[in-house]
């Protein structure tokens, strides 16, 4: 029958194993060249790298086709619970010499089929699959948010250093022309020091398609495999349209909501342009949030230890999302006439604010000041295929573990204070230990169905 379980170093404190504190504190990095050099000792940088898919539809697709571009790379196994044409059939017809699986349990019954593999799965199933082709010691590239709990983000990071592989999130953004000029903008100083960042997805959340869990069970195709779609969550009836294969994202069982949909794409050059990492505290408003599904609106504020980017000891991060939710121009201290982006970035510095659309190459305000200031356009890199090469010893990944981790973490401590709104939570990145709301600890993780307990390090 199946069970749950709580990581063991969670049930017996709020803090990691101790193993795992002595690698290092939050701010750690990877060096991703060690196993790439390692590799391409033992196979030659000429050699292709075998590359296996967990999931195959939606992101998937687009995932597995921009990673196998590489002339370096050789597709070898696909998995996925969905055999029809827009899922693992697709992927099986584009590469019918792959070894097809239902279960990436077992896909790993068989590593030596694969070096590496990309996980664009569910939320819920990014760590499970990730971890164990850590410790068998895979290269991994996984679909953002990194993890779906805190625990698990630590995790990842921990077991990419242990293991000594090469490591990518898919926030693929991060590679685009229009954020690394972003970075670049900031570094330079055009803006002098960082007061503030204010930072919104203000889109509609269509895949909430119900407030509450529908009654009863539907028949399950026989082209899909349920309980291993559910994998770690725990067990509920199918439900066409409602789950499988997109709105998922409504589901607190299965994702993060809008903010873990695309907190690690915009604040990801929020991050790497002040170069912050861990926050002290966060706090959040938020509307319309049931005990299984998203809020609808929400609004979270971080604060942060400043750095030399920064024009104080702290800084603040403010993340808005739900239909229509943004700051002010008021709130911004911008002029009316200045355009907002539709979702992005106000970057606020003593000299000056940096606009960083999501998606759209940035533009500075005020308009006058900066009218004949030539943005220095920085070169785009390949985010899919970079992560080929840095495996075989000739490049290096920018979102490997080390950082992606971090961001993780701190996208994911908003969501807990999403459920917790009005709280101020204090966050110590070191000692893993959050407080501000009873058994604050719980929330850093989750229950796993028997039989699908990640593998910790």
């Amino acid at each position: 029958m199946a069970h749950t379980r709580r990581p063991r170093s969670l049930r017996r404190s709020a803090g990691l194993p101790r193993r795992a504190l002595l690698r290092g504190g939050i701010a750690g990095g990877i060096a991703v060249g060690l196993s790439a050099a390692g590799w391409a000792r033992a196979a030659g940088a000429n050699e292709r790298v075998r590359l296996a898919s967990i999931g195959c539809g939606g992101k998937g697709w687009s995932d597995l086709l921009d990673t196998a571009a590489s002339e370096h790379a050789e597709v070898a196994a696909l998995v996925d619970i969905d055999e029809t044409a827009g899922h693992l059939g697709q992927a099986a017809e584009k590469f019918p010499a792959a070894e097809r699986f239902t279960d990436w349990r077992r896909l790993l019954d068989k590593p030596q089929l694969f070096d590496a593999c990309i996980v664009s799965t569910p939320d819920h199933m990014h760590a499970s699959p990730s971890l164990a082709a850590m410790h068998l010691g895979k290269h991994v590239q996984c679909q953002k948010p990194l993890t779906h709990t805190v625990f698990e983000a630590r995790q990842m990071r921990q077991a990419a250093e242990r293991f000594g592989v090469v490591t990518q999130m898919g926030n693929q953004i991060q590679s685009h022309q229009a954020y690394r000029t972003a970075v670049k903008l900031v570094h330079d100083g055009t803006i002098g020091k960082v007061r503030e960042v204010h930072s919104w997805q203000p889109g509609g959340m269509g895949w909430r398609k119900v407030d509450d869990r529908p009654p009863g069970a539907a028949d399950v195709p026989p082209t899909v495999h349920w309980d291993q779609w559910l994998g770690v969550a725990p067990a509920r009836p199918f439900q066409p349209e409602i789950y499988h294969p997109f709105n998922w994202r409504a589901w607190r069982d299965f994702s993060n909501g809008q903010l873990g949909d695309f907190g690690c794409h915009i604040l990801d050059p929020v991050f790497m342009a002040l170069e912050i990492s861990a926050p002290r505290t966060v706090r959040a408003e938020a509307e319309g949030i049931t005990p299984e599904l998203w809020a609808m609106k929400s609004r979270v504020v971080w604060e942060f230890p400043g750095t030399p980017r920064t024009a104080g000891p702290t800084v603040t991060v403010t993340w808005y999302d739900g239909q229509g939710h943004m700051p002010t121009h008021e709130r911004l201290g911008l002029a009316a006439d200045v355009p907002l982006p539709g979702s992005g970035s106000a970057i606020i510095g003593t000299e000056g604010t940096l606009l960083v659309p999501h998606v759209a190459m940035p533009y500075l305000a005020p308009t006058a000041k900066f009218a004949r200031f030539e943005i220095p356009v920085q070169e785009a890199r390949n985010h899919y295929t970079s992560w080929v090469d840095a495996i075989r010893g000739t490049d290096q990944t920018t979102s490997h573990f080390g950082y992606s981790g971090p961001l993780t973490e701190t996208v994911l401590l908003g969501t807990i204070a999403v459920r917790h709104p009005g709280r101020l939570l204090t966050w110590n990145a070191p000692a893993f230990e959050l407080t501000g709301v009873p058994h604050a600890a719980e929330l850093l993780t989750k229950a796993y169905r028997g039989g699908w307990m990640p593998a910790w390090v």
